[in-house]
Parts: C-alpha cells; structure tokens; sequence
C-alpha cells in the first residue's frame, strides 16, 4: 500500500509537469479573448411518458409491462469571435417508474455532456484545441445498444473523455506551412476495475509544400504517442509519413505515400512495425464531387482507403472506407462515427446559405424525427486491446417539397492484435476469445413526411448484426418507430411515438448465453425551448 501511495504522489507532479504547456495556452487565451463576441445559450425542457410492455428487454414468460416518467433537462451553447470559437452541448435524463424492481439492472438517470474549444493564442502562430464529453457507451457488441436503451445499465457504462492541445502553426513564405502540436487526452469510465482509466502523450509535426498552379506538391508528417493503461499498461505509438502529389490536370491527381510505422504492445506474435507505402488518385470533377482512393501495403499486411462524396440540389452520398490499427479510446477519442449534423448541413447548405438559420433547420430535423447524433455505426465495445480495424461507411441523405429520407451502411471487422490478458477482467474466462475477431453489420432509413409548416410523420427502421468469428457468437438487432412530432407553440413541440424493438438480450460482461426478446411500446413527448 505505501508503494502504490508513493507512485501516485510522485506521479502527480510529473502529469502536472506534463500538462503545464497546454495550461499556460488556456490562461493565455482567456486573457486574450475579447470581451465582445457572439453567444448563444438554449435551454429547454422534456417531459416524456412511456407505455412499454417489456421495459427490462426480457423473453416472453419474464417480460412485464411499465410505465416510465422522464423529466429531460438539457442546453445549447455556442461562442463565436475573433479568437474564440466554442460549442457545447449537456443533458439530464432522470426516471421514474411506476413498479420499482430492484432485482432489474436499471438506471434511475442517465447524463451526457460534449463540448470543444478552438482559440487563437496569438495571430498566425499559437493556437489551441480543447474538448470534453461524457456519455453511456457499450461494454460489448452483443445485445441492445445504450442507444435504443437508456433505462437499462446492462451492457453499458459512463465513459468520459477529456483532450487539450496547443500547437504552433505557421506559414513560410507562400509554399510551406508547418504545424507543431502537443496533445493530451483521457479516458475514464465507472468499470475502472475492469477496462481501466488511460492517458496519452503525443507530439506530432505536419509540413506542407502546397501551393496552388504547383504540379508537384509534397507532405510529411510524425507522430509518436505515449499510452498508460492502469489495466493494460504501458504501449506507445510511432508513426512517419511522407506524401506526394503530382496534378495531372485542374481536376485529376495521382497520390503515392512512403513511410514506417511502429507500435509497442503486448503483441499476440509477429510483427509490429514496418514500412509502409500507397498509390493512388484524386479525382474532383466539380465542387460538388470528389473521389479519393489508394491502395497499399503496412507491415500487418494490404491496405487500402476510399473517400467519396456527390453532392447535388437535393441530394448527398459519401463513401468511406479504412484500414488501419486502433483500440477502444482512440475509438472514443476520435470516434469515425457518421455525424448526423454534418450530413445534414451539407444537404441543407444549397437551400438555406445562412449558417445560422441552417443549424437551427438542421436541429429542428433531428428532433422532429428522433435521430441520434450519429447514424449508423458499429458498435465501439470496450477492449484493452489494439486491433485491426476494416471500416466501411456509406450514407446518402434526400431533400424534397414534402419528402425527406436518411440511409446509413456500415461494415466493419476487428482483429484483435493484442493479447487478450488485458482482458481478462472484463470477459472473464468464459468469454476469454470474444475479441479476438468480431465482425459488424448494419443499416438504419429514416424517412419524414412534411404535414404542414408545424406538423410532420417519420419513420425509422434499423438493424445490426455482430458476429466473434472465434466463438461463434452471434446478435441482432432490429428496430421500427413511427412518430408524429407538432409545433404547440412558439417554443412548445410534442411528439407521440411508436416503436417494436427485437434482439437479443443477456450477453453481458461475464454472461455467455443470448435470449431473445420483443417490444412494444407508446410514448408522449412534450419540449419546450426556454
């Protein structure tokens, strides 16, 4: 006990040490940031009653209807100056249900929180990033995602995150521009015991020889990134990248990029680092289309990438697809979701040119038709471990008159490069392989039919599909909502929904075996903007 008390008193200075750049960054701009700048904060209210006939997402026999009171408080703030630019978004969710179950798993409330910070320290040269956010996440890919099921503490738990970063940039001359950044990021969650509290350290270097009328352009980039795991211990992270790109006319371009990657964690055998390299093309026929795609070689083997995008009057498609090595908090840190805002704002960009104006239209949409921050996406399981990741993401969003529609695709595969001792906690020896390769599937079609100015109808379908090709085990989820959503007021809406949910159920950390469920239920919203 007296080793482990000294290791963390004579860590603390040195994480203080670590953090005093970035501070000094923060306490700089605060001092510099002008007094005038343009603000807004929205708060707002909901109250939401909800009719379910399988709260607790149980089999038949043991399923049992409920009756669940939510009071919803939850705010919007956004900063805009010279200097400053920041947004941040939090809400509260607390429960109340009319037959109290102890014996259940459930969450009396649930909370989340994000924001993030972007300043200019002094002009041309100084700047800093900063974020934090806080919300249930999935402990593993198998069962009801926290998403489709707020009332329930299985199978998820608080995950926060937390990032600061001051970084110099600075352009020489009217050809190179060079980026210096110092990073420090966190991630906490209440399985502590069992997934553990992590930090990183990283330095990364960007040069850039581009300018425009350059036929030859070139890039090179470093990183090098310090993790320490309470759980996982020590591994870092090293990675080198030079990039050419040679313009064979104003709208196509051939890529090719060289470099060395090395990782240090408790491999599963073979190797960790090597050389890597790509070739490929750009290809941007107009503003509103753009192709970029390459294939290559890492030493863990082939890879390639795709960035694809068409945008028109009424309609966006975007294509992406990756392959590379992360973990869970990289993952969370920098999450590859399909942001629902982003998406949106561009199919809303050619009919509302106003930022402000399409912001709002953009929040009123997502409202009004229930979707969730991001679209559909696989599921970030909890995991000490680095692993391959083969993402494919594909999203298309429809404008009309009356009718507007969202699809999101996703498949993904994830193996398990580490090894599975750092996980042991979490799985258990039951579960011990369920890492090791786990494959996803889904899609999720959201479709709104405009009434009138203050009333439309949507409808949501969705299904996913997680696969371990180690053990076997398989999951599905499926669900259907079909909603009415009017304006009562100026600042008063309400919504009545409908849903059917359907799965399985009971594959939590340290339970093997799935069941399946079905539900139904009715729920009454009111909001109110304050």
């Amino acid at each position: 006990m007296t080793i482990t008390t000294a290791e963390r008193i004579h860590g603390a200075p040195r994480r203080l040490y670590r953090l005093a750049p970035a501070a000094a960054a923060v306490a700089a701009l605060v001092i510099a940031a002008p007094a005038r700048a343009d603000w807004r904060f929205t708060p707002s209210l909901g109250l939401t009653q909800t009719w379910t006939d399988n709260l607790d997402l149980l089999p038949e026999p043991e399923a049992r209807t409920q009756l669940v009171s939510e009071l919803a408080p939850a705010f919007d703030f956004a900063l805009d100056s010279r200097r400053v630019k920041a947004a941040a978004s939090g809400s509260f969710r607390q429960f109340a249900y009319r037959d109290s179950d102890m014996a259940r798993p459930r969450n009396d409330h649930v909370s989340q929180y994000a924001g993030k910070l972007t300043g200019v320290v002094a002009e041309d040269l100084l700047f800093v990033d900063a974020a934090a956010s806080s919300s249930r996440q999935n402990l593993t890919a198998f069962g009801p995602q926290v998403i489709d099921n707020p009332y329930s503490s299985l199978n998820n738990t608080q995950v926060k995150t937390w990032s600061i970063s001051p970084y110099l940039s600075h352009r020489f001359g009217r050809q190179l521009a060079a980026t210096v950044r110092l990073t420090r990021d966190g991630v906490e969650t209440d399985e502590r015991n069992r997934f553990g509290d992590s930090t990183a350290d990283s330095v990364s270097l960007d040069l850039n020889n581009d300018s425009s009328g350059q036929k030859l352009t070139w890039g090179l980039s470093y990183l090098h990134q310090d993790q320490e795991s309470e759980l996982a211990g020590d591994s870092s992270v090293e990675n080198l990248n030079s990039r050419l790109r040679y313009r064979l006319d104003s709208k196509f371009a051939l890529t090719a990029t060289a470099g060395y990657d090395r990782y240090d964690y408790n491999a599963l055998g073979g190797r960790t680092a090597g050389r890597s390299w790509s070739g490929g093309f750009a290809w941007t026929p107009s503003q509103r289309t753009s192709i970029e795609a390459s294939f290559g070689r890492h030493f863990f083997g082939k890879t390639g990438s795709l960035a694809a995008s068409v945008r028109s009057r009424r309609t966006v498609w975007s294509v992406n697809y990756s392959d590379g090595i992360t973990n869970t908090r990289e993952q969370f840190t920098l999450p590859s979701a399909i942001d629902t805002t982003a998406l949106l704002d561009s199919l809303f960009l050619t009919s509302i040119p106003d930022p402000v104006l399409r912001r709002q239209a953009v929040a009123a949409y997502i409202q009004s038709a229930g979707l969730p921050p991001s679209l559909a996406d696989s599921v970030n399981y909890l995991s000490n471990r680095y692993m391959r990741q083969k993402l494919l993401q594909a999203s298309a969003a429809f404008k009309g008159v009356r009718n507007s529609a969202l699809l999101s695709l996703y498949g993904n595969e994830r193996t398990a490069l580490s090894s599975q001792e750092s996980d042991s906690a979490l799985l258990g020896s039951q579960l011990a392989s369920l890492n090791d390769n786990v494959r996803q599937a889904g899609a999720n079609a959201t479709w709104v039919y405009r009434l009138s100015p203050r009333s439309d109808l949507s409808g949501t379908a969705s299904y996913s599909r997680s696969e371990s090709l180690t053990t076997g085990i398989e999951d599905r989820q499926r669900q259907l909502r079909a909603a009415f959503n009017t304006k009562l007021g100026r600042h008063l809406t309400g919504t009545v929904e409908l849903r059917r949910r359907s799965g399985n159920q009971g594959l939590g950390i340290g339970a093997a075996r799935l069941r399946d469920y079905t539900e139904h239920a009715i729920a009454a919203t009111l909001s109110m903007t304050l």
